[in-house]
């Protein structure tokens, strides 16, 4: 979806966070392969998405007013069947209010739950005195407590991607180690370029935040995603 139909989604509602589905939406556009992701707005609905999307099945609550589903019980992963989905549903509904009862709940996300990768971050953001900012790591453990990431001032070149890959201290593991194999860095090096292009060309995008991205031989896909709208753009 284009973002001037994102940002006035969000102008009519006066927030400045774009739900999981919109972020996503945005990411087609910007050419970032994501996990599809659809909205629920009722139990049959979860089930019947669930059975079109396929088994196992994630569930996410779906908030303007939430930024960590996890830490709300907003989030139920592996689910095997419709039964697993209905009662997932009500839980992470029920978790939500009784955590934030005045949170705006647009729904439920439904995806299929992607396949292992290795989890890299990618995360944009303006800084007051260098403009848009591009950061990039290891998901998981390694940017929340290591620190592990390197950034960039935008927009970068091909030869600022490649170097940003290769400065962290865990680039061995998407070289692959023990027995692992590696991953694609082509992809991850055309994903940072594409979200260097993007927040470059569009200043109402305050923060960017993608994590985790699962990253393959082949590829990768965004499974989670976050987005930041400048204030300023919905005036």
């Amino acid at each position: 979806m284009p973002l001037a139909k994102l940002v006035e989604a969000a102008k009519r509602e006066g927030r400045t966070l774009l739900t999981e589905v919109e972020s996503k939406e945005m990411l087609k556009e910007v050419g970032i392969p994501v996990t599809d992701t659809r909205l629920a707005r009722s139990q049959e609905e979860a089930i019947s998405l669930a059975r079109e999307e396929g088994f196992p099945a994630v569930l996410k609550i779906v908030s303007p007013d939430i930024t960590h589903k996890s830490d709300v019980g907003g989030v139920k992963l592996g689910l095997e069947n419709i039964d697993a989905v209905g009662n997932a549903y009500e839980e992470i509904v029920r978790s939500v209010i009784q955590a934030q009862p005045n949170a705006k709940v647009h729904g439920v996300s439904v995806q299929k739950m992607a396949r292992s990768g290795v989890e890299v971050i990618i995360g944009a953001s303006h800084d007051p005195q260098f403009g848009p900012i591009l950061m990039f790591g290891l998901g998981g453990v390694s940017v929340e407590v290591l620190g592990d990431v390197s950034f960039r001032i935008i927009p970068i070149t091909q030869r600022d991607a490649r170097e940003m890959v290769r400065e962290i201290k865990g680039y061995p593991i998407l070289e692959g180690i023990r027995g692992q194999a590696a991953v694609s860095i082509e992809s991850i090096e055309e994903a940072l370029l594409k979200i260097s292009e993007y927040m470059y060309g569009h200043p109402e995008v305050k923060e960017l935040d993608l994590n985790p991205i699962f990253v393959y031989s082949d590829g990768l896909v965004a499974v989670d995603a976050r987005v930041v709208l400048e204030e300023e753009a919905l005036q």
